[in-house]
């Protein structure tokens, strides 16, 4: 079993090389916004949880987030592995799903972060823009604002799976065969 995290700024490419990485090594993709919209949509218990939260203005605890990445997981028993994709965001969250695998008797194979400069994502994202419907993928302002709070947020995550050498940082910047090989390469490196 393969179990991947992968992480990058919003415009880094995450959608577009998670879908290839699913189907070359025939993974499950966990996106934490699909699960989100999944449960709350379904109106599952931990949906109307989500959605109350939301209502009120406050954070859905991680607990909640679990609950529907356990339920996820659950649904998949046969998969050859997992893609985690916008989650874990803090160390709490990445303890939260180390001890969820290690129930599953499996762990977190590696954690893949896509590099790509300020200025690039800057200009994928107002690409996105025009044809996304998105106000947010227009203004600068707030795009330069996700990326300090993907830099601010995720930079943790990332240094506790380097202190387990698991982290790997990868250059998102060329074509897309050209970053998804160097992303198979590492997955390929890495003992399962």
């Amino acid at each position: 079993m393969i179990n991947l995290i992968l992480f990058g700024p919003p415009g880094s490419g995450k959608g577009t090389q998670a879908a290839r990485l699913v189907e070359k090594y025939r993974l499950v993709h966990i996106s934490t916004g699909d699960l989100f919209r999944y449960e709350m949509s379904n109106d599952t218990p931990l949906g109307q949880q989500a959605k109350a939260y939301m209502a009120k203005g406050e954070l859905v605890p991680d607990e909640v987030t679990i609950g529907m990445l356990r339920n996820k997981v659950e649904k998949h028993p046969e998969a050859n592995g997992f893609i985690f994709d916008g989650f874990p965001r803090t160390i709490p969250q990445a303890q939260a799903l180390d001890k969820l695998l290690e129930e599953k008797g499996t762990d977190i194979h590696c954690l893949m972060a896509l590099q790509v400069d300020d200025d690039e994502i800057v200009h994928r994202i107002k690409l996105r823009g025009a044809t996304s419907g998105r106000p947010d993928d227009n203004d600068e302002t707030i795009i330069r604002n996700r990326i300090a709070v993907y830099k601010n947020e995720t930079a943790p995550v990332y240094d506790y799976y380097a202190e387990q050498s698991k982290s790997h940082s990868i250059n998102g910047i060329g074509e897309i065969d050209e970053i998804f090989d160097r992303l198979a390469a590492i997955v390929d490196s890495v003992p399962a």
